[in-house]
């Protein structure tokens, strides 16, 4: 979605309004249906997907965070959350401009859609950090997987777009457990993710789900 300016609310906006002046000049429906077809179509993917980077937005994501959760409790299938964030981009952005910096946010977009698989779901979070839902995956499934989105990102190309620029991202993940929600899971990810920065660049760290401690009053009753 990123980049098209067919995709964008004012060019819906702009097509939708042709399309109404169509029917108040007379124009048959079968005319006006298909611009009306295509602008419900656009609405829907801008309601869903974030526009810089065509990545799903945080209200999606998390969404479907939730989805997962429903199914795991109706399966006991195992997913696995990730949370992932550029190395020093602050610093890019600094050094190379907003509009490096932007370019940057729609190549990790599109490489993480090309290798990730079609179930799993990836979603922009925050302005630099990036959210994966990994459908029945374990922990060590998921490290795999975001080894090789580094590979991946590793081969691409990114001194076209800044001269010596190189893009590396520490990842937190964690996975589900029983009577859990996406507030918790995000929050665990979050804290896997700090423990990975503060290893220092190109890490990964995962938070599992504590058990909360033993309390004898609750259980003798």
């Amino acid at each position: 979605m990123s980049g098209n300016t067919k995709q964008t609310v004012p060019f819906a906006q702009e097509q939708l309004t042709q399309a109404i002046t169509q029917l108040k000049q007379g124009d048959s429906h079968e005319e006006v249906l298909p611009a009306l077809e295509a602008v419900l179509s656009q609405l829907q993917t801008l309601s869903t997907h974030d526009h810089l980077t065509g990545a799903l937005n945080r209200r999606t994501l998390v969404a479907r965070l939730d989805f997962e959760l429903q199914r795991s409790l109706r399966t006991g299938h195992t997913f696995t959350f990730a949370v992932i964030s550029v190395d020093g981009f602050a610093q890019i952005m600094e050094q190379h401009g907003q509009n490096v910096a932007k370019q940057i946010l729609q190549v990790v977009t599109k490489e993480s859609i090309k290798i990730l698989r079609t179930l799993d779901s990836f979603g922009r979070i925050a302005a630099t950090e990036f959210a994966i839902v990994m459908p029945t995956t374990w922990l060590d499934q998921s490290l795999k997987a975001i080894e090789r989105l580094k590979v991946r990102l590793g081969e691409v190309e990114w001194e076209t777009i800044a001269p010596n620029l190189r893009i590396t991202f520490c990842t937190g993940l964690t996975a589900n457990a029983p009577g859990d929600s996406s507030d918790a899971m995000l929050s665990r990810a979050l804290q896997a993710l700090q423990n990975a920065k503060a290893k220092g660049s190109d890490n990964i760290a995962q938070v599992e789900y504590e058990l909360p401690p033993y309390d004898p009053s609750v259980h003798d009753k």
